[in-house]
């Protein structure tokens, strides 16, 4: 029930971090994947990773904060393999560390546009042709800033509330297709993303502290959630949020 032998999966923002963990472990279960972050070098280390363990990976650079970009990514990806089954929008940004009092219209809709109208482009351009074929699944990273308050990554945080809303309106509309649309929304996880959080001795003490697993997450972590939902064994899970914190959020 979690095998993706066959399939081809796209996933952004997939040279490092949560990304990078998504890709090592979806080609691990069988599947063709698409590496893709901004620059091809960091692609390609991974895709040499993936292939050094038998693996199959694709490196297709791109910054989704340009739609050309992003819909040459989409048809590279065709070009070379056919088909997309699984699409995981992760890649995103925070370029802002602050309460959002100081917050420019610029940077806003710089992390609007990367975090929330790239996954929609994605999906825009991806789920017709998953439809034609039968179904597909779509993973959006979320975060659990996305469902409460924080005051120094406030603008982000919208970005992913936005994006837990999105996968529920997507999976409304394509459910009938076969395409299921989740969201994960992960807690502080240790990643050069979120290293302005967990090298903060006072966020990380408080974080381990209230944490049931008293821990923070590694990005396998996350990785395991993506495999689930990309997969048959999620076969009846859509629309839906899932949070993947340690606890954090039921303290």
């Amino acid at each position: 029930m979690f095998d993706l032998t066959g399939k081809v999966a796209l996933i952004t923002g997939s040279s490092r971090g949560i990304g990078r963990a998504i890709a090592e472990m979806f080609a691990k279960a069988g599947a063709r994947v698409v590496v893709s972050s901004r620059t091809a070098e960091a692609c390609e280390e991974v895709a040499e990773a993936i292939r050094a363990q038998g693996g199959e990976a694709l490196v297709v650079p791109c910054n989704v904060s340009h739609r050309e970009e992003v819909e040459a990514l989409v048809a590279k990806t065709y070009e070379v393999w056919g088909q997309i089954d699984v699409l995981v929008a992760n890649a995103a940004i925070n370029p802002v560390y602050g309460p959002m009092s100081a917050l420019d219209d610029a940077a806003f809709h710089k992390i609007m546009t990367a975090n929330v109208l790239s996954p929609l482009q994605l999906c825009n351009l991806v789920l017709p042709d998953m439809a034609k074929r039968g179904g597909g699944n779509v993973i959006i990273l979320s975060s659990i800033a996305g469902i409460r308050g924080n005051p120094v990554i406030g603008a982000y945080g919208v970005s992913k509330a936005a994006d837990a809303a999105l996968a529920r309106n997507l999976a409304v509309e394509w459910g009938p297709k076969g395409i299921r649309v989740n969201a994960i929304a992960p807690g502080l996880v240790k990643t050069d993303f979120a290293r302005a959080l967990w090298e903060n001795p006072e966020v990380l003490a408080k974080v381990e502290g209230q944490n049931p697993l008293r821990r923070i997450g590694q990005p396998e972590d996350i990785a395991g959630t993506a495999l689930f939902l990309a997969t048959d064994a999620s076969a009846y899970i859509t629309g839906q949020t899932i949070v993947a914190d340690g606890g954090e959020t039921i303290c």
